[in-house]
């Protein structure tokens, strides 16, 4: 996949995500997103509840790893 065509899947994945809906508690149409988003570039993912992660093809258990970390929920309005 070039570069130009990555872009635009992360683009897309990132329209997509703002359109949902995604208060705190409530993001599993988010999570699913995530999850489908990397099951299409056959990235390996797992998921347990809301919760996505991805490992690369050169993960290995027994070498140190680097997480990255962050949100898809929001927060209502005040």
């Amino acid at each position: 996949m070039q570069q130009k065509e990555r872009y635009s899947k992360a683009v897309e994945l990132l329209k997509a995500l703002i359109a949902t809906p995604s208060f705190s508690g409530e993001e599993a149409q988010t999570a699913a997103l995530i999850a489908g988003w990397f099951d299409q570039l056959d990235i390996p993912v797992e998921r347990k509840d809301n919760n996505v992660w991805a490992t690369n093809r050169y993960f290995d258990s027994r070498k140190p790893t680097i997480l990255l970390n962050s949100h898809h929920d929001t927060v209502r309005p005040n």
